[in-house]
């Protein structure tokens, strides 16, 4: 049967219903995964330092849809929740034009600036080449990519999980099958570029795809059609989804911060190895990412309807399934960092024995890393952009930025695997504070 936002959510329906969206998310780190890959087995390892590079950059780019998506996603749920049908449309489609037209403005912006860009990164000689031809490859597409990343709100909200599953499972076959033919059938000079037109066709597929069907007549409770500008809504999504947009934002300014220190104290290698957790990490805190877009509009849905009761339920069994994934990505991640790290760099034994240790001791983040991820989605399906924001800004730009910058200092190298342990830890129990600080106002 449907699941409908109005439902009492039991464990296993909880489940069913957000399942689409982990796999989602998961789906969408596994094709990044990929195209990792054959960048460092078939390209070389100087581009694949290049992506691991500019990437943390090219995910910036990208936020504005996760801006829109969450916080325009809280706005039309609760609005729909309310009984307008209507008024959520015309949100609706307000929050995908201006975010399709926001992202055409930053394609153009990087694509001209791209070379000055890397070079502020850290990027030389042919690094600053490779970082250079990636990263306008991928920006012409940008404007597609936001609203891959727009839709895949949206697509809950509408009721309608399984077809954002499909949409990213369209998507990523679409950049594996393009990787497999352009990446190894193509002369080596132009393999790195293979890997980056295969990115991007698949982001134009992610978002062009949802944008027909909610164009035309569909059975989901949301259609694209007219749309007035209205600054008030537009001001209070991007409150709403600030703390998702700060969230991203600091987490690549922290994977930049990541990357100058790796340079200082193990060159690029260090830069290697961390892009390589960074791929296994984007696997696993994609179930978290993906569990919260699952619930958030249930969430909004019962706050604009005042269930309090429903709220609470949700938050409760929440609780006990984060905790239940992270313990298992703990198991997973210590029992199986050496075949994961022998996926990208198996060709050098030294960076081998670097990634499986940074791998191990940055598992310990995972059992914690769930609950702050949530924290912040919950309060942004309450409408509350602020706590939200907090949240995730003093996660990422201030825990994990002030931990990279200060334990190299007391541990050496170590240190910089550490911090990322030591922030989600601290983001865990500023997560507890929160919600026991709020319980009162939100009857939770």
């Amino acid at each position: 049967m449907r699941i409908q936002l109005s439902d009492h959510f039991t464990y296993k329906k909880l489940c069913q219903f957000t399942l689409p969206s982990v796999a989602m998310m998961i789906f969408i780190s596994i094709y990044s995964v990929v195209d990792g890959f054959f960048v460092s087995n078939f390209a070389g390892d100087i581009p694949f330092k290049a992506v691991n590079l500019i990437m943390p950059y090219l995910m910036i780019t990208g936020t504005v849809g996760l801006l829109f998506g969450s916080g325009g996603t809280a706005i039309v749920a609760s609005v729909y929740g309310r009984g307008d049908k209507e008024a959520a449309n015309r949100y609706f489609s307000l929050f995908v034009y201006t975010t399709f037209f926001v992202g055409l403005v930053f394609a153009v912006l990087g694509f001209v600036w791209i070379r000055p860009i890397a070079r502020g990164l850290g990027a030389r000689g042919e690094i600053l080449e490779n970082c250079v031809l990636y990263g306008r490859i991928i920006h012409c597409a940008l404007p597609f990519w936001v609203l891959q990343f727009v839709f895949q709100n949206f697509m809950v909200a509408a009721e309608k999980p399984r077809l954002g599953l499909m949409v990213t499972m369209a998507a990523g076959a679409t950049n594996m099958v393009l990787d497999g033919v352009l990446v190894l059938l193509l002369p080596q000079e132009y393999k790195l570029a293979g890997a980056a037109i295969a990115t991007a066709l698949s982001q134009l597929v992610g978002g062009i795809v949802p944008f027909v069907y909610f164009w035309r007549e569909n059975d989901s409770i949301l259609r694209l059609g007219k749309a007035r500008l209205d600054g008030k809504v537009l001001l209070k999504a991007c409150g709403n989804g600030s703390s998702e947009f700060m969230s991203n934002i600091s987490m690549n300014i922290v994977g930049m911060l990541y990357n100058f220190q790796l340079l200082r104290y193990a060159g690029e290698d260090g830069v290697a190895a961390y892009g390589v957790m960074q791929y296994v990490s984007m696997i696993f805190s994609a179930t978290f990412v993906g569990y919260t877009i699952g619930c958030a509009p249930v969430i909004s849905y019962h706050n604009g309807a005042a269930n309090h009761r429903e709220k609470k339920n949700i938050l409760q069994k929440s609780g006990v399934i984060l905790a239940v994934c992270g313990l298992v990505m703990l198991l997973t991640a210590e029992l199986l960092a050496y075949p994961l790290a022998c996926l990208f760099v198996s060709y050098s034994q030294k960076l081998l024995d670097m990634t499986v240790s940074g791998l191990r001791i940055y598992g310990i983040a995972f059992p914690f890393m769930g609950f702050a991820i949530f924290a912040s989605g919950f309060f942004t399906a309450l409408n509350d952009g602020l706590t939200s924001a907090l949240i995730s800004f003093l996660r990422t730009l201030v825990f994990q930025a002030g931990a990279v910058l200060l334990l190299p200092f007391l541990w050496g190298f170590e240190g910089i695997w550490v911090s990322v342990v030591l922030a989600e830890i601290m983001a865990f129990f500023l997560s507890a504070a929160f919600f026991a600080g709020k319980r009162k106002k939100y009857a939770l």
